[in-house]
């Protein structure tokens, strides 16, 4: 990870200073780093020998980068990892345009790898993470929505980078393509119970800890999975306060619909959701060679259903 934030130091580097400032202030504020971190676990576990998986690590975390810069400004958050969003900091013209700089600054990078293969992974985790998104924002206030179309959004949004982070290890080490997809596997389950156990916290942490305001997720009109199961397991009163939330983006009655989520066993449900995801992703993980880096990936899954943050 070190070489990693060497590489993301110098990238970010332009003649504009404010490109750099905003960069700066995004990739700074911390973050968890998984899916650059993924690509070198994956990469480790393959026996890969050289550095371009440094390089692939940057490029995934400028995508992730990219991609919050743009999430934020639709949503129009104002929190993230503690502090002020970028759009917030910046305003929103500006976080648009350098999240594009970050994005171009990935295909750039991606070239250097020399391998259609990459760049053809890379561009279409990007294109199908750019329909998640649109995809999200067709479903917000739409209380109708189902667990399938719930998975379709956070499977394109959300795990398609971790999938793509993973598969890249692959094809770095010309593995077989039982492995490859075994690998690419591991990284959407490992994905989608990230951001499963995300929506979970959003009605079961705290701001504090989390770094992003309790219930933003209801203001936007998103019907989560938690939501989701409420409405399917409450009376008809709780189903209806739970879908006039969704449908009108209202946070009044927040507490309310956090004690109908709990009542009903929605979080537990929910959480049983992550745990099979993550469970899945360690499936995977038997087609890959027995090493120290597999027992780390093993271990990131089995860790990320106690996440709090």
């Amino acid at each position: 990870m070190g070489e990693v934030d060497k590489v993301i130091a110098h990238r970010l580097d332009s003649s504009v200073p404010l490109v750099g400032q905003i960069s700066q202030y995004i990739i700074a504020a911390g973050g968890k780093r998984l899916r650059p971190a993924l690509l070198l676990l994956t990469a480790g576990a393959l026996n890969y020998q050289g550095t371009q998986h440094h390089n692939l690590a940057a490029v995934v975390e400028f995508i992730h980068t990219a991609t919050l810069l743009h999430d934020d400004v639709v949503d129009e958050s104002t929190l993230r990892r503690g502090r002020a969003t970028a759009n917030e900091a910046f305003g929103n013209p500006a976080s648009v345009l350098v999240g594009d700089f970050l994005y171009s600054r990935a295909f750039q990078m991606m070239v250097d790898a020399n391998d259609m293969r990459i760049m053809q992974t890379l561009a279409d985790a990007t294109n199908v993470i750019a329909e998640g998104e649109v995809l999200q924002l067709m479903n917000m206030h739409d209380a109708s929505l189902d667990e399938a179309a719930y998975l379709r959004v956070i499977r394109s949004k959300t795990a398609k980078l971790f999938e793509a982070s993973s598969r890249l290890a692959a094809i770095l080490t010309h593995s077989s393509s039982e492995v490859e997809e075994a690998c690419a596997t591991y990284g959407q389950a490992l994905g989608t119970a990230f951001q499963v156990i995300d929506d979970v916290l959003d009605y079961a942490g705290n701001s504090a800890e989390m770094g992003k305001n309790i219930g933003d997720d209801l203001r936007e009109g998103k019907a989560t999975l938690p939501l989701i199961i409420g409405m399917q397991r409450g009376s008809a009163e709780q189903a209806q306060t739970i879908r006039h939330a969704i449908e009108h983006g209202e946070t009044e009655k927040l507490p309310q619909i956090i004690e109908i989520v709990r009542s009903t066993g929605a979080l537990e449900a929910t959480q049983a959701a992550a745990a099979a995801e993550a469970q899945r992703a360690m499936t995977a993980l038997e087609q890959l060679p027995s090493n120290a880096y597999t027992a780390g990936m093993h271990q990131l899954a089995a860790q990320l259903l106690e996440r709090r943050t």
